[in-house]
């Protein structure tokens, strides 16, 4: 398994549109995509910088992950997110390592990517996303 590439750092907010318009305001930067992304929970947007992205994350409920991570620490840095070619076979490789897996298998995830998250603890206690593009998928 190799990482190719930062994908995204994630950062948890309250109120994306306000999140959006700072982003805008003070860095002059704005989203490329915008989604939500119903089975995690969550609206994102998406903002370019350079060949990786911000994402800014905002909860559909307070029961989802993101809900319940504002809820225990506020707003702040959710995860980072890596690039891979084949997800299957950078799970079973961590799996081996002896990573501990939040997703067995890959789920869909924003912009038709499909993605699974390795959990904080035995990994520097930050929360680590896998993201695979395919073929046509929006990068």
């Amino acid at each position: 398994m190799k990482l190719l590439n930062l994908d995204h750092v994630a950062i948890a907010v309250h109120d994306l549109d306000s999140a959006v318009d700072d982003y805008r305001r003070r860095y002059r930067a704005a989203p490329m995509y915008r989604e939500v992304v119903e089975d995690q929970g969550v609206e994102e947007a998406m903002i370019p910088m350079g060949g990786s992205f911000v994402q800014l994350l905002s909860a559909l409920r307070p029961d989802t992950p993101v809900g319940r991570f504002l809820e225990r620490r506020g707003e702040g840095l959710h995860h980072v997110a890596y690039t891979v070619v084949d997800i299957e076979a950078a799970l079973a490789h961590l799996k081996e390592k002896g990573a501990r897996l939040v997703d067995e298998t890959p789920r869909t995830g924003g912009r038709g990517t499909r993605i699974a998250f390795v959990h904080p603890k035995g990994g520097n206690q930050t929360l680590i996303e896998l993201v695979e593009y395919g073929y046509g998928q929006r990068r």
